[in-house]
């Protein structure tokens, strides 16, 4: 098992989203929040740990990637 940080930032067309949720359940990732800012537009970021294989960590971001959601990688 692998474990990686990322920080995922929505904007207001994505915030509604339940890309987290989704990524859980279609690629058997484990997800944990770690910081989430929303703002009053509903736009926001959040750090989130994502642990599983490093093959599905990549698919689990790319899906993310596909939403419109921004992912920039913290740590591995």
């Amino acid at each position: 098992m692998a474990r990686t940080t990322v920080r995922l930032s929505f904007s207001t067309e994505t915030a509604n989203d339940p890309v987290v949720y989704q990524m859980g359940q279609q690629y058997k990732v484990v997800t944990n929040i770690r910081h989430a800012d929303v703002g009053e537009d509903s736009s926001g970021w959040l750090e989130l740990d994502i642990e599983g294989e490093p093959a599905t960590i990549e698919e689990a971001l790319e899906f993310c990637r596909s939403r419109g959601v921004r992912v920039e990688r913290l740590s591995s």
